[in-house]
């Protein structure tokens, strides 16, 4: 399976972002998707993450301003990140979920203050 994330950039606090992953090879193994970040000199933490019935888990962090979605005929993830604060900035990554280390190279998100 490869992940590639994309969308990312520099955009001011309060601002949005939408990012998307696409997908391909043995993508039928994954059912559940979802996305984590990693900020400098901290460990990669869970954003939100879709299962294959629709039902949506988010951190607490970014409840009420991120919302994730997918297309499965597509094979797309996207995540629409709104209320955008500085604490997420961060490199951002699809994997399935839970995951199982399908990062890719992620996008960078940063949000100036």
């Amino acid at each position: 399976v490869q992940l590639q994330a994309s969308g990312g950039g520099l955009v001011q606090a309060g601002g949005s972002l939408r990012l998307s992953c696409a997908a391909s090879g043995r993508t039928l193994s994954i059912n559940d998707m979802g996305w984590f970040r990693q900020a400098p000199g901290q460990e990669r933490e869970f954003v939100v993450a879709i299962g294959w019935s629709g039902r949506t888990y988010y951190a607490d962090s970014v409840k009420g301003r991120f919302t994730i979605s997918r297309d499965d005929f597509k094979r797309t993830l996207n995540l629409q990140m709104n209320s955008l604060k500085p604490e997420d900035t961060a490199v951002y990554y699809c994997d399935a979920f839970p995951s199982r280390g399908y990062w890719g190279q992620g996008t960078q998100v940063t949000v100036s203050s």
